[in-house]
């Protein structure tokens, strides 16, 4: 398997600047080597143009820097369905989580996909519930067909992108009151640290693929960072403590297990 590493350096979805480093911090640490060591053949595409904070504008405070929000999610998408077109793999590095509005957007053109999406926030705003404006917070609403018409769709391509009953989130801790609400109406599936703490990674996790996986064509899994705990990971935008660590990802042992 090809896997192509394609580069979104974005810091305009979030409210701390930095983010953008991302991609060259991912790849300084040996990426490319490690994926080859794993037998694996390895292209980096570089990165989708982005521009910086201070060649755009915020026109509205409840959707911040949309104008330029928008076509980068188009390079995304472009760049990730290309990749699965040519029959490779594509290995997006961020940047902040509005680039998903444009890699989930790639990766289901013509398909129907599943989103398991690894995350200490659900990122299921809309302009009327966020409480900061920044589209980061809401992109996975917007993959689920809710919030801004330019946003939800890109160009003329059905309406959600990915089915709400397709989507798994885990890893939750820190969610809007607003947020919370839009969730339950979409019927998304949200296993907060409570399950893993209770159940372990490995069962959440296979909860989560038999609930996204039926009758789809593939599975879209998103990683933010900030579902590990700052203590193992705090180089990112937005962290949130309690998260993911070794030992909450370990499987948990049945009783009768325990006593052999």
């Amino acid at each position: 398997m090809q896997i192509d590493i394609i580069g979104v350096p974005i810091d305009l979805g979030a409210d701390r600047r930095g983010v953008d480093m991302g991609p060259s911090a991912i790849r300084y640490a040996h990426l490319q080597n490690k994926l080859e060591d794993l037998g694996y053949t390895v292209c980096d595409e570089g990165n989708v143009e982005v521009p910086i904070a201070e060649m755009c504008r915020i026109t509205n405070p409840k959707l911040k820097y949309i104008d330029c929000i928008v076509p980068m999610a188009r390079r995304v998408s472009g760049a990730v369905s290309t990749s699965i077109q040519a029959g490779n793999f594509p290995l997006v590095l961020g940047g902040d989580h509005s680039l998903s509005i444009g890699s989930v957007r790639g990766a289901a053109r013509n398909k129907k996909i599943g989103v398991i999406w690894l995350d200490a926030h659900a990122d299921f705003n809309t302009a009327e519930t966020t409480p900061s404006g920044n589209i980061h917070g809401m992109s996975l609403a917007i993959l689920a067909g809710l919030g801004e018409k330019s946003l939800v769709q890109l160009w003329d391509e059905p309406i959600p992108v990915v089915d709400p009953k397709k989507i798994a989130i885990i890893g939750a801790r820190d969610l809007d009151s607003g947020e919370k609400v839009n969730l339950q109406e979409a019927d998304a599936m949200v296993m907060g640290m409570e399950q893993i703490d209770r159940y372990g990674m490995v069962a959440v996790i296979e909860k989560a693929i038999e609930r996204v996986s039926r009758d789809v064509d593939g599975i879209f899994l998103s990683l933010d960072l900030d579902s590990l705990d700052p203590e193992h990971a705090p180089g990112v935008g937005t962290p949130v403590p309690a998260g993911l660590t070794q030992r909450r990802s370990a499987p948990r042992l049945r009783d009768d297990r325990r006593n052999r």
